[in-house]
């Protein structure tokens, strides 16, 4: 079987020159100044002007490296505790380090994603997100 730039298992092509625009996930009302300190600070992201009509709805929007999370308010809302984004990271020891500077616990996975190292962290309003780097000294599949 061939290894993907994911890690495991084979690519597939679909012909459709598919790729990830960004990721969303919901806030309450009024949080946006709450989890700026998160995405901009302790993430190192910018906050992208959204487009007037988007927002008047509120939220926030932001990019870093080619990623883009978008906040997106809810006004019945919950944490997403389960689902959650897998965000690719270059050199995790170095993120860990500069959550703990901005004062956001991790909690390691120690099971092993095969072939990969990496932890989870929540933001201010309690979204889970996965932080992941390959290791190529973890077993793959």
């Amino acid at each position: 079987m061939s290894t993907s730039n994911q890690g495991y298992g084979p690519d597939h092509e679909t012909g459709l020159a598919l790729g990830l625009h960004h990721v969303m996930l919901a806030i309450p009302r009024g949080s946006e100044d709450a989890v700026r300190p998160f995405y901009l600070g302790a993430l190192g992201m910018v906050e992208l002007v959204k487009p007037p009509v988007l927002a008047a709805r509120g939220g926030l929007w932001a990019r870093g490296d080619g990623l883009e999370v978008h906040l997106g308010v809810e006004d019945d809302f919950r944490p997403a505790r389960k689902a959650h984004p897998g965000i690719r990271v270059g050199d995790l020891d170095a993120l860990a380090a500069r959550f703990a500077e901005h004062g956001v616990d991790v909690r390691w996975d120690t099971e092993a994603f095969p072939g990969h190292r990496r932890f989870y962290a929540d933001d201010p309003v309690g979204n889970r997100l996965e932080f992941i780097q390959p290791d190529a000294s973890i077993p793959s599949w």
